[in-house]
């Protein structure tokens, strides 16, 4: 291979944490999120997924399935403390590696002059000897293919995916592995009868390109086992938000946008901080049913006052349509960059 990447993710993360700290939790069905009526399943243990409970799941779906579960609180704080001691580890065996998350990153091995199986295993081991923890671990020659790898066989997995592999280990997987196919796409896509990547093969380039827009051609590629993307050593902060589950659904935009307002004041306080300005404003809301609608607006310049940001939410809440009530709100900003802008002062006309 002439790149060797590697993608590795914890196993469950929140909730092995909390069986790590609470032994009496081994072997239980752990469920870790908001736990009130309102919560939003974070993780899930393995033993808890047997009865269908998964990450983003409304907690009272989760209790009505696995009502003898046990359900704890998100403590943030530790967990950043654990992601620490993990990360200490990979960056021992390469500098090359870009967070994806608190617990999940790719690698780039190709210098390691170290047999790639071997690599993987010794950090299993190193996690599980020092933290506690299992991870999974795939390995391949781009990023798709790897992420592909590190979720073949959870939990405590391993799997290399070679050239040689390429086309026929992808064929039978549902179009949902797919990096870049979400899930409104999955559901049209299976419309027109079209489920595995095999029946993929068949959709022509221009076919993608007219489809998924300008990540067509990404797709294509993709599902043929290309994918050019390298390994990032910094990762640049792409969006600054705030969103929040409302403890009673909503139906009145003027009350939407007193959260919208809240929200921009958070923005602006943390573009300060960081020196950044942003030009994409999106809002989301997520109604009653759980239909999520996300719409952005890309502006020809930079904004970063509270005011402005405000200013075009609002305009994006008054042309979204939707008949139910809403549960959720958020507002983003995106398409970062450092603000150069510099502040004139009285001095400066002096």
């Amino acid at each position: 291979m002439d790149r060797v990447i590697m993608h590795v993710d914890m196993d469950a993360f929140f909730a092995s944490v909390e069986q790590k700290d609470n032994p009496n939790l081994k072997g239980k069905p752990v469920i870790v999120g908001g736990i009130g009526e309102r919560g939003v399943v974070a993780t899930a243990s393995y033993e808890a997924r047997k009865y269908g409970v998964h990450s983003a799941m409304p907690m009272y779906i989760a209790r009505k399935r696995c009502p003898f579960g046990v359900y704890l609180p998100t403590r943030h704080e530790r967990y950043r403390e654990i992601s620490r001691e993990i990360f200490e580890i990979l960056y021992s065996v390469t500098s090359i590696i870009e967070p994806l998350s608190i617990d999940e990153a790719y690698l780039d091995i190709t210098n390691v002059s170290i047999d790639p199986i071997e690599v993987a295993l010794c950090i299993k081991q190193r996690i599980k000897d020092k933290i506690g923890l299992t991870i999974s671990v795939g390995i391949s020659y781009n990023k798709f293919l790897a992420k592909l790898a590190s979720d073949w066989n959870k939990p405590n997995g391993i799997k290399m995916i070679t050239e040689e592999m390429i086309p026929n280990i992808l064929k039978p997987l549902p179009i949902s592995k797919v990096y870049g196919i979400g899930q409104r796409s999955v559901q049209k896509l299976h419309n027109i009868g079209v489920f595995t990547i095999e029946d993929m093969y068949k959709l022509s380039k221009e076919f993608c390109v007219e489809y998924f827009g300008k990540f067509g051609v990404e797709i294509y590629e993709r599902i043929r086992g290309i994918d050019k993307r390298e390994v990032k050593i910094d990762r640049e902060r792409k969006s600054i938000g705030n969103e929040v589950t409302l403890k009673k659904d909503i139906k009145d935009k003027e009350e939407m946008k007193k959260y919208l307002k809240h929200f921009a004041h958070n923005i602006d306080i943390s573009l300060s901080k960081k020196n950044m300005i942003g030009k994409t404003v999106t809002v989301k809301i997520k109604t009653a049913n759980f239909i999520s609608h996300t719409r952005s607006k890309t502006l020809n310049y930079y904004i970063k006052n509270e005011d402005d940001i405000y200013c075009i939410a609002c305009e994006i809440l008054d042309d979204i349509e939707f008949e139910d009530d809403i549960r959720l709100i958020g507002l983003t900003l995106s398409s970062l960059m450092e603000n150069k802008i510099k502040q004139l002062t009285l001095n400066d006309f002096l």
